[in-house]
């Protein structure tokens, strides 16, 4: 098969994976080298100074030994079905880094053989690359659950970040949907990952020149909407993740119909996007923002409104944690309020050693005054006009058209009960 043929097939058979993500890492060629990474480089997006930092997402193969019913790439689906050798994949990276086209790669692949023989062709394509080559800049390399240690060992010391895809959030789901594939063989290259870069991170310590493994951290990624899997489920495993293994990512991926089964979602359903958002949201504040996956969501609530962010949710459902006066609130406590984000919420505490802060001053420190006012105070003071109502924070929180939408949602749930209630 011609070379062009096998880049159209096997990018796309890599759109589905989203896991590509900011490298993290700093890193420049040695002498007689070529590429370079930057910690604030990410995949089809744009640095400040205007220039598009993209990655060449592919696959070594689509060639694969399982069935997972919800991957194009499975077994029983009938597509063409192709592979690189180690030397076409690290030349075309290389012709393709030269004119310019991309700065980095990311390397996935379906299983072909078995999960060594793939890992090892991973391998030479990226030996070929470093060794060869010289080439120093950002490598993603997808870790091939089932692949022995020594290898996934091996394929970290090529690559800046690895990751494996837990793909769904529950053992349940995976037995229907993925039946070659099991928590425990997902988790142990996982946990070996987090080990040696744990191990890396001393020995970089004691001996100056040591080889970095995976120096930007690892990642995964959860597929969201083929399986009954509630918000709370994902929530709570993504918490779990980032505690156990220190992921610096999860992804989530709205899942789209591609094959008829009855035990996924038909053809016609629309991927749920809103849900990938709301989680992607979450995550965020999961980060950043201290809370935990048990106060945005429990077991009444399973489901993020559509309608409200997660951490807008969150504040009209503990109304007793305000209003929280600026002036005085520790950061922990900024960070809960709507309208105010990590940056602003540093700037306020730096701002207000040198003096009283007041309304018209946290504007110009990034707070996002019409979903704040409602929440805090000025020196025991609230904004001018303003009547802390159920309806006012609303419209505080909510544009109008979004207003519309969510009253008349409530409208029609009362009405529904009304009728529930009085049914004999």
């Amino acid at each position: 098969m011609d070379i062009f043929d096998k880049l159209q097939i096997l990018t796309d058979a890599a759109k589905y994976d989203v896991a590509c993500t900011s490298s993290g890492v700093n890193k420049k060629a040695a002498p007689g080298g070529i590429g370079s990474a930057a910690a604030c480089g990410i995949c089809h997006s744009f640095s400040a100074d205007g220039r598009c930092i993209s990655l060449l997402k592919i696959l070594m193969t689509n060639i694969c030994i399982y069935d997972c019913k919800y991957c194009v790439n499975r077994r029983s689906n009938d597509i063409p079905r192709t592979a690189f050798t180690p030397r076409e994949l690290a030349d075309l990276t290389i012709n393709f880094y030269r004119r310019n086209y991309i700065e980095g790669l990311f390397l996935s692949s379906g299983v072909l053989k078995n999960p060594d023989y793939t890992c090892e062709q991973m391998i030479m394509a990226l030996r070929i690359l470093r060794e060869e080559y010289r080439f120093s800049g950002y490598i993603h390399a997808k870790a091939i659950p089932g692949a022995d240690n020594a290898l996934i060992t091996c394929l970290g010391m090529l690559a800046d970040r690895m990751s494996v895809n837990i793909e769904l959030p529950s053992q349940n789901s995976l037995q229907l949907l993925a039946p070659d594939k099991s928590k425990h063989s997902i988790f142990a290259p996982m946990g070996h990952i987090q080990n040696r870069i744990q191990e890396n991170s001393r020995d970089i310590i004691t001996f100056r020149h040591t080889p970095r493994f995976a120096p930007a951290g690892q990642s995964t990624q959860m597929i969201i909407g083929a399986t009954p899997d509630t918000d709370f489920q994902i929530l709570n495993v993504t918490e779990g993740l980032y505690k156990k293994y220190q992921l610096k990512r999860v992804f989530f991926s709205a899942y789209m119909p591609i094959t008829e089964n009855s035990l996924l979602p038909s053809l016609g359903t629309k991927p749920p996007l809103w849900r990938e958002h709301r989680l992607y949201q979450a995550d965020w504040l999961l980060r950043f923002y201290g809370f935990t996956a048990n106060e945005l969501l429990d077991q009444q609530h399973q489901s993020f409104n559509p309608y409200l962010d997660p951490k807008c949710t969150w504040a009209l459902q503990h109304m007793n944690f305000f209003p929280v006066d600026v002036n005085r609130a520790p950061y922990r406590d900024l960070l809960r309020v709507p309208g105010i984000g990590v940056v602003s919420a540093k700037r306020i505490i730096a701002a207000r050693r040198t003096g009283a802060l007041h309304f018209d001053g946290l504007k110009k420190l990034g707070v996002v005054l019409k979903r704040a006012q409602c929440f805090i105070t000025c020196e025991g003071r609230t904004a001018d006009g303003i009547k802390i109502t159920e309806n006012t924070m609303l419209r505080s929180l909510l544009s109008a058209k979004t207003l519309e939408l969510y009253q008349a949602n409530v409208s029609l749930q009362c009405k529904q009960l009304s009728l529930f209630e009085q049914t004999p």
